[in-house]
């Protein structure tokens, strides 16, 4: 695989998917982490399964205790990724929201509005919650992102990513809205 082409591939989709969902009411961007909430519970064999294959390369690879805790995805983790969702779609729109507005002597009234930022390329540890919780505050803020996270996750990544995907067909929203890099190089 060229991993340059790859890469500027996903960037062009991401760029194409932050336009829809930028433009996306919070309604839709709503029902869009509601239905990735949906796909995380109806996948959730699948997800465990990717996560007990990185578990096992991690512990032939000898990594600490504590790492192989962090990459772990339980049922009871996999109940607090649902929930976030949840309490992420009941947070008010982000969107618009005008503060620190004052009127300047001419009368012009002036403020700073939150807007989305576009594309936001995050890389994190190998923590696969931060998977779904980045992408989740990243569409309720009308942006799209690229998530890279630690190479001991890409299996319980490249599966999350796939649940970000069903569930964002499901709210009419574009693949390239959340897309997680399936490689580790």
């Amino acid at each position: 695989m060229n991993i340059k082409f790859a890469m500027t591939e996903m960037g062009r989709a991401a760029r194409d998917a932050e336009r829809m969902v930028a433009g996306a009411s919070v309604e839709q961007r709503n029902q869009a982490l509601i239905e990735i909430q949906r796909a995380l519970a109806s996948d959730r064999d699948r997800l465990l399964a990717a996560n007990a294959q990185d578990l096992e390369i991690g512990r032939q690879s000898d990594l600490d205790a504590a790492l192989l805790d962090r990459l772990a995805v339980t049922p009871a983790r996999l109940d607090v990724l649902e929930e976030g969702l949840s309490q992420v779609a009941a947070l008010p729109d982000p969107i618009g929201q005008i503060s620190d507005e004052r009127v300047m002597p001419s009368g012009i009234s002036v403020g700073t509005m939150r807007v989305p930022l576009g594309v936001i390329g995050l890389i994190y540890e190998s923590r696969p919650n931060v998977t779904i919780e980045a992408a989740s505050l990243c569409l309720k803020a009308g942006n799209a992102v690229i998530l890279r996270g630690g190479s001991e996750a890409i299996h319980s990544n490249t599966a999350l990513g796939e649940s970000l995907t069903s569930g964002l067909a499901a709210a009419g929203l574009p693949a390239g809205a959340a897309q997680v890099v399936p490689f580790v190089d």
